[in-house]
């Protein structure tokens, strides 16, 4: 056992002794399909404190040949796979995290000899006989494979923290890419390379040194999707497992969607959730919410009115196949939007290609973030949700009608010239209001569409659900008698409590706003 060949099972059986621990040992059901094929390249990249690391620990503990493997992984899932017995500890594991090489190094040239210094003292310890060239990596591992015909698995964890730390170095980027070409590509020593961190990997510019790795992402996680986060059931468990909550559990931290899995929890938010026995913001104490603010400030066409729809709880559809894959080169504010997807600011919906703030905990993240720097409408409006919330459920249309008058966006950061608009407006306003409720935008009635309705979370069923109605240069009679006279209050047949109808309008000679609202106190069934 070395320090980087063989580390052992140590870290791997941290994870599985937490009070929470969440198997997701199948995953080395894939690895071990794609086990010295063409396909043994693998490259996850996920957000922070999304697993990755825990994931790197358990495929190094699996594979190496100096691990208990059988102590470790004989109660989980893995086991009752008909593959379990065949690939596990027989194999020589190389882990690296290069973060802990970058932090310590003065330039690319001292980081990748000092790699490639490490690891020759651990093979050479292991295997002291006489070699053709000991100073040549790939030598030595070429010569203990002819000799032992054991491959071997290699595994990298935070594999972009170059990229993402010397986002100016472009020669520092090509010559690490180089080093990882010349040692991994077409070499029959390898086994399997796995590979993980948060930005993908196939497209640095022109230099495509690494397009021989499949890619699992948050745009495309394919095969590996329910190894993202925590499903649905895995969540469910927990809940009843700690007396928790679902419904809130999925108010702050579901929301990435995947077609192979469905819905998809941050993980690490859902562990803290579950021991501290309380709902909050956890994953992105991570880090400050200024890493997120330097992306929604940038000054593309359309990304600030972009910004301002999804946190009215809008989708955008975006292109993210010309994003060049680094946190420096951005063309337009899709590029932009589709870095913050891997980066888990934004979730993903792959049928639609439209992007969204996937829950609470993020939604808080954006709301930290306009602070200043020429959003200070968006915040004004933030800061004054729960004032108008409580307005609106008392009835009192005035204020709630200034409310939403504070909350108006000037064009200088969305047109405001329609109901679309319009309904941004509201939604920003109400926004603390997710908490309590699930809105909805264009609300199906069977006579049309309600523009906006909120429906109290089961947890705060004691609430009136609201449907509020949309006019623009009308009356707010006329929003009113439009919910009456197509009877939208039956759409909601299932939900037995009250319901408040609210109409505003937005006169455009005064540019004033206007609201009615009324109780509607028995919904038909």
């Amino acid at each position: 056992m070395g320090m980087y060949l063989n580390p052992g099972e140590d870290a791997f059986c941290e994870a599985v002794n937490s009070p929470i621990y969440v198997d997701k040992s199948e995953l080395l059901s894939y690895t071990n399909s794609v086990f010295k094929t063409a396909e043994k390249y693998v490259c996850v990249s996920r957000p922070r404190r999304f697993g990755k690391s825990m994931a790197a620990n358990m495929v190094s503990a699996y594979y190496d040949r100096t691990a208990d493997a059988d102590a470790i992984f004989a109660p989980l899932k893995i086991a009752q796979h008909d593959d379990f017995a065949k690939h596990r500890g027989k194999y020589d594991v190389i882990k690296l995290n290069i973060q802990d090489f970058l932090s310590c190094a003065d330039d690319m040239d001292s980081l990748l000899l000092k790699i490639q210094q490490v690891l020759l003292r651990d093979l050479m310890r292991e295997y002291p006989d006489n070699y053709f060239n000991p100073k040549d990596l790939r030598e030595v591992m070429a010569d203990i494979y002819a000799r032992t015909k054991r491959p071997f698995v290699i595994v990298i964890d935070e594999w972009d923290c170059v990229f993402r730390e010397y986002t100016e170095r472009k020669d520092w980027q090509e010559k690490y890419l180089d080093f990882l070409r010349a040692w991994l590509k077409d070499k029959t020593y390898v086994g399997l390379a796995y590979m993980t961190g948060i930005l993908p990997i196939k497209k640095y510019g022109t230099h495509s040194a690494l397009n021989m790795f499949a890619e699992f992402s948050m745009i495309e996680a394919g095969m590996l999707a329910e190894f993202v986060g925590f499903t649905e059931s895995e969540v469910k468990d927990l809940c009843k497992r700690y007396n928790m909550d679902l419904e809130m559990c999925k108010t702050w931290y579901d929301g990435y969607r995947f077609d192979e899995v469905g819905s998809v929890y941050s993980p690490r938010s859902v562990v803290q959730s579950m021991r501290n026995h309380k709902y909050g913001t956890y994953w992105n104490r991570t880090e400050t919410f200024e890493a997120l603010k330097i992306y929604i400030d940038l000054d593309y066409d359309g990304l600030r009115e972009a910004i301002i729809a999804l946190m009215s709880g809008a989708e955008r559809r975006i292109e993210t196949v010309d994003f060049a894959n680094d946190m420096k080169t951005f063309r337009d504010a899709d590029d932009v939007l589709t870095l913050l997807i891997h980066l888990g600011y934004l979730g993903y919906d792959n049928c639609t290609k439209s992007v969204f703030i996937p829950n609470q905990e993020i939604r808080y993240e954006y709301a930290n973030a306009v602070r200043g720097g020429g959003w200070d409408k968006i915040a004004l409006a933030i800061k004054t949700s729960e004032q108008l919330m409580q307005a609106t459920l008392s009835m009192d249309a005035d204020a709630v009608a200034k409310g939403i008058e504070a909350a108006h966006i000037e064009t200088s950061h969305l047109q405001y010239n329609d109901e679309n608009a319009l309904s941004y407006t509201i939604s920003l306003a109400y926004y603390t209001a997710r908490q309590k409720y699930l809105p909805m935008r264009e609300f199906p009635t069977g006579k049309g569409f309600a523009d906006i309705v909120f429906l109290p979370r089961p947890h705060y069923a004691s609430l009136p659900a609201l449907i509020i109605e949309l006019k623009w240069d009308v009356t707010v009679k006329a929003a009113i008698s439009q919910i009456q006279e197509k009877n939208y209050p039956k759409s909601l047949e299932d939900y037995t409590g009250s319901v408040l109808l609210v109409g505003i309008n937005y006169d455009k000679t005064s540019k004033k706003h206007e609201c009615e609202i009324i109780k509607h106190t028995k919904v038909e069934k």
